[in-house]
């Protein structure tokens, strides 16, 4: 079992920019995708960036690249999503998820969410 928090969401005037966290508890020893996604009410849900635990290794969407940057700290089992030069249209909730995750990496079903963070993006 896995438990995701998120924090960090807030306000913010275009161009700015935010540091969402996503705190990992329960199982901190198992290596798999954790993501942020996010979900307006006029959008659907849309995958934003992941990064395998283990390696590292990442993927973003095509709307958040050169923006936005994934990483994590394994020692905080904390993961992060760096979003610079913010646009109004990334406002949304944003939320983490983990685990085996079932179709594509930003497009399939993970078992594990947290609760999400609001990022609203206005002037």
């Amino acid at each position: 079992q896995v438990e995701l928090v998120e924090s960090g969401g807030g306000w913010v005037q275009p161009g700015g920019s935010l540091r969402l966290s996503c705190a990992r508890s329960g199982d901190t020893d198992s290596d798999f995708w954790m993501g942020w996604f996010r979900q307006s009410p006029a959008k659907e849900r849309e995958g934003v960036a992941a990064i395998y635990t283990e390696s590292g290794n990442t993927v973003y969407a095509d709307s958040v690249k050169g923006r936005f940057t994934i990483s994590q700290d394994n020692a905080k089992n904390t993961m992060y999503l760096q979003m610079n030069n913010l646009k109004p249209e990334d406002s949304a909730m944003y939320y983490c998820a983990a685990g085996l995750v079932k179709g594509r990496i930003l497009s399939g079903t993970y078992p594990y969410w947290g609760q999400g963070t609001q990022v609203t993006v206005s002037s």
